[in-house]
């Protein structure tokens, strides 16, 4: 329990940047590590009530399933009971005078677990300071106890009018936070034309609808509720209700840590966190939880960050049982990494490493350790360089590209439909993108004549001699049988292992059907190794001829021995190595001895006794599902837990549900957070690239998690929105 109670390390006090003298607007708004663990006299006295209001929304930390350390007193080991939480719920953390054991409750610490009337001393009478304090709480949340309230005058239809001033602010900024819209314009005076988006769709909103129009009219000139401050006011509640919603929906559940670190466009390091976990009905979930700035990369300043955000969602590290990161050293370092520095505090928390990433590091491997397929993405690469040199000849390849598919459907050879022959270009591959070298190939096959006609262009319309031969050494390179077989094969193997790439990225994807995945498609590789040459070779000849007319080939043991089978022998070793990785013994098929050998590996879910019970448990619960026709069709874990929950024999079979749980939350993919630096580009982009961190944040979870924020009410958010600070207006 102590580092949700310490007071912040340096390094998230630098990366909060917390003023001396007080505590800046924008980092009263930072809903993770924004406020310093301080009294509250040591805060500008203009910034308390607003403080105290921070801390009182968080609401209490209290976690239930935490294992609290036990204390020898009188031969007996005794520890905090999670009850009592329930009994005394509203304790606060405050120093007034001596009551009740002194600083015992506040500074030194209470351990005397054998004496719980000692609680009860310490919350005293009406008029003792602990609950004279609580009153004070309650009144600074009330509003309308304020002494600025009560000199206004606040009638009926006055509070209904600000409500609907309020709602249309509401819905404008969630129309913009779900289509990821900046709010701001260059110019927001009455007579701009470019006022920004939240301006304008308010005033749209004004030109539809009187009741609103006659309210903004009438509303007073320091009640507009326009400014810049409160639009991200609106949008920090609209974050924190939406995260509340994904953590009330976690509950006490247990879950998995996703973590991913990119640059901005203003080169500042995020870190992307993201949970996973299996929801009231069964289902896997992955939930974008927040985006957080680190000043640097260090395993250790990970973990620092990584627990300041556990602790402002009261999310215990006890919970944890599965982290998912990348090959970075400082995530999976063997003995400072970030893995190994959860490990230690928690041992059930199992690392896996992203199997997505793992596949490309494969593919790469190969790329860069067999010459001659280096050399052949090199010449690609070289390729791309020169069709790309310019829009012109850009324009020119999509032209050709167009003209090859209007006549290919005039002769019926293809098909129109939605979302088929759209307008593409050639795609550039990248070692750290997952599939880009497979989608490069694609391409390039799909628009190879496009790609010739257009180095024939260059060859005769060059501007100098140097393009022109260019251009000539790429269409001889290109138009030989040594390319094309080298193009085929290549995508023949890199075909199979997309596939298998694309189903690792789903979100709802169980590790068990993972590894399931990564054996389909070593087989797959297998099989093509010993049945597929000859029809690979028969394909390669057909599109070479097709092409250009050359004198026959005579070196194919180079192309079978030299190329085919080292290649794919190649991606098969490079395979079977990186997903040995992983422990197999935790990943073991669902019989029932391996089940329970499972459940030794989660000693703080299974004790000696549970793991007894779960014998007999399994038995029963074998024979139920097997004579039950609802289970006859279930394509795998996921869907059994779904209907495990569907027919509440979760309920029947606690202890072998917990066990579907777990292999359950164990992460596949990193694929989460990876889209969340997407989104990233889109809400910070170069002409917002001076946005705070913490609106960044905001407007990053509303837009990720559309629908979890669908969800949220206008009312939650109003109310929140009213909770942080004194408003003129009231609801």
């Amino acid at each position: 329990m102590e580092k949700y109670f310490k007071r912040k390390s340096k390094v998230l006090e630098e990366s909060s940047q917390i003023e001396d003298q007080g505590i800046s607007q924008d980092c009263l708004r930072h809903n993770r590590v924004a406020i310093n663990f301080k009294k509250i006299n040591d805060y500008h006295p203009n910034d308390r009530d607003e403080i105290r209001r921070w801390y009182l929304q968080k609401k209490p930390c209290q976690p239930f399933n935490h294992e609290f350390p036990t204390k020898n007193i009188g031969g007996k080991m005794r520890r905090f009971n999670p009850e009592w939480f329930k009994e005394y719920e509203n304790w606060l953390e405050y120093k007034i005078g001596n009551q009740g054991g002194g600083d015992s409750f506040v500074s030194d610490g209470f351990t005397a677990w054998n004496k719980k009337e000692r609680l009860k001393i310490h919350i005293g009478g009406p008029n003792s300071a602990h609950n004279k304090t609580w009153k004070m709480c309650e009144d600074l949340m009330t509003q309308k106890q304020h002494i600025d309230v009560a000199f206004s005058k606040h009638s009926d239809k006055t509070r209904l009018e600000y409500r609907i001033q309020l709602g249309a602010s509401v819905d404008c900024v969630r129309y913009l936070l779900h289509q990821g819209l900046p709010f701001r314009g260059h110019d927001e005076s009455e007579e701009s034309n470019n006022q920004g988006n939240f301006r304008e769709l308010l005033q749209f909103l004004r030109d539809h609808n009187e009741t609103i129009n006659d309210v903004l009219e009438n509303a007073p000139k320091n009640l507009k509720l326009v400014h810049a401050d409160i639009q991200k006011d609106i949008v920090n509640a609209a974050a924190i209700e939406t995260v509340n919603a994904i953590i009330s929906d976690l509950g006490d559940d247990l879950f998995a840590l996703l973590v991913d670190e990119s640059r901005d466009v203003s080169m500042k390091e995020q870190m992307a966190v993201a949970l996973r976990y299996v929801n009231k009905k069964g289902s896997v979930v992955e939930r974008f939880i927040g985006i957080v700035h680190v000043i640097d990369t260090t395993s250790l300043s990970l973990k620092a960050a990584v627990e300041s955000l556990f602790s402002t969602h009261g999310l215990s590290l006890k919970r944890l049982r599965g982290q998912g990161y990348d090959g970075a050293s400082n995530m999976q370092g063997q003995f400072n990494g970030l893995k190994t520095l959860t490990l230690k505090e928690n041992t059930s928390a199992f690392y896996i490493h992203c199997f997505a990433h793992q596949l490309q590091l494969a593919l790469v491997t190969v790329a860069k350790n067999h010459v001659e397929i280096g050399l052949f993405f090199n010449l690609v690469t070289s390729l791309l360089n020169v069709v790309g040199a310019s829009c012109k000849r850009r324009d020119i390849l999509q032209h050709k590209q167009l003209e090859k598919v209007s006549k290919a459907l005039s002769n019926g050879e293809i098909s129109t439909g939605q979302g088929l022959n759209q307008e593409v270009t050639l795609k550039r591959p990248s070692d750290t993108r997952w599939g880009s070298h497979y989608g490069t190939l694609l391409r390039l096959l799909d628009m190879f004549s496009s790609v010739m006609e257009l180095l024939e262009i260059i060859m005769e319309d060059g501007v100098n001699s140097e393009q022109r031969a260019e251009a000539s050494s790429l269409l001889d390179a290109i138009s030989s049988f040594d390319f094309i077989f080298k193009l085929h094969l290549m995508w023949k193997v890199l075909g199979i292992t997309n596939e298998l790439s694309q189903a690792l990225q789903r979100k709802d994807q169980d590790i068990v059907n993972a590894m399931k995945l990564v054996k389909i498609s070593k087989d797959q590789l297998q099989k093509m190794r010993e049945e597929k040459w000859d029809s690979l070779l028969i394909g390669v000849f057909s599109f070479w001829r097709s092409r250009r007319k050359k004198s026959n080939v005579t070196n194919l043991h180079h192309y079978s021995v030299e190329l085919f089978y080292t290649v794919i022998d190649m991606q098969l070793q490079e395979i079977k190595d990186r997903f040995d990785e992983v422990n197999t013994e935790l990943l073991c098929s669902f019989d029932k001895q391996k089940l329970i050998r499972l459940a030794e590996f989660y000693p703080h879910d299974f004790s000696s006794l549970d793991r007894l019970a779960l014998d007999c448990q399994l038995d029963t619960y074998i024979i139920d599902v097997r004579s039950s026709d609802d289970f006859m069709k279930l394509k795998g874990i996921v869907d059994l837990a779904e209907k495990l929950v569907e027919k509440k024999k979760d309920i029947v079979y606690p202890l072998v549900y917990l066990l579907i749980k777990l292999a359950l939350i164990l992460p596949v993919a990193t694929a989460t957070v990876e889209r969340a630096f997407s989104a990233m580009a889109i809400i910070k982009n170069r002409l917002r690239n001076r946005m705070s961190d913490q609106f960044m944040n905001d407007c990053l979870i509303t837009y990720i998690e559309k629908d979890i924020f669908s969800r949220v009410d206008n009312e939650s958010i109003m109310r929140r929105f009213q909770n942080m600070k004194n408003r003129r207006g009231l609801l």
